[in-house]
């Protein structure tokens, strides 16, 4: 798809453009984020402490979100140029992980949303000759904020979390650490992630190269990338029809030939 197209067709499916998430999620989870509550830091810890303002500004400068800290309510923007730059970096990182037969997981908390992403990303590796590993499979994870009998599962080489009968929805960091020691003790580490929410923070406070997937109301995930931690950050909405994402991911891993 030619980029202009591309650019229409995530203002059309609001993947980027005038998204869904709403601006007071935004401004919120900045705060969470901060005072970190669990779910809002994704495993990442920060060189300095940031305010408020500094990291929405940050925001306005990675994702396109309106700089006014007066502003509280309604929509808020992606700024699709900065989606698919963030893309085109990706695509490069994934285009070298291919020439050096890289080790790379993928994982997602959003099984509703951008796995339909991920599986591609997934396959199209593999078929480049990566190694995508899939270590901890049916590893118990347990965490306060954690569904009893949680465990490391995967559907077509992609980490998610699941209690048994669902794919789970979380930004839990505890499932990708657990992930990552499984693999280190097998003496197979990964060498890149593709992932998001904590499962990218925790591979990137790690110090593995990572492409993290971020909605506008995933401040942590820009902050890293500011502070060095995470590779590339890719500003997009994170749970619009999975069907939407294919032309992006199409784009995201268009350098990938098969071996």
């Amino acid at each position: 798809m030619k980029r202009d197209d591309l650019i229409r067709h995530l203002e059309s499916t609001r993947i980027a453009g005038d998204v869904n998430t709403p601006r007071e999620s935004n401004i919120a989870n900045i705060t969470k984020m901060i005072n970190r509550q669990w779910d809002y830091h994704f495993g990442l810890t920060f060189e300095r402490p940031w305010a408020a303002d500094e990291v929405l500004k940050l925001m306005a400068h990675r994702v396109g979100m309106d700089p006014d800290h007066a502003r509280t309510t309604g929509r808020d923007r992606i700024d699709p140029e900065r989606t698919l730059e963030a893309v085109d970096a990706a695509a490069d990182l994934l285009a070298q992980a291919a020439a050096d037969k890289a080790r790379v997981v993928v994982a997602t908390g959003h099984p509703t949303g951008v796995l339909s992403l991920h599986l591609l990303v997934a396959a199209r590796l593999a078929a480049a000759g990566c190694e995508v590993l899939t270590p901890a499979e049916g590893l118990f994870v347990q965490a306060e904020h954690l569904p009893a009998r949680a465990r490391v599962r995967y559907l077509g080489d992609v980490a998610m979390l699941t209690n048994g009968a669902d794919f789970l929805h979380t930004h839990a960091a505890e499932p990708m650490q657990a992930l990552l020691a499984a693999a280190v003790e097998s003496g197979r580490g990964p060498d890149l992630v593709v992932a998001d929410h904590g499962w990218a923070g925790a591979a990137a406070e790690a110090g593995i190269t990572t492409i993290g997937l971020a909605d506008t109301n995933d401040p942590a995930m820009f902050v890293g990338a500011e502070e060095g931690k995470v590779t590339v950050a890719v500003p997009l909405d994170d749970n619009v029809a999975p069907a939407h994402y294919r032309p992006l991911a199409e784009h995201l891993v268009r350098q990938l030939r098969s071996t």
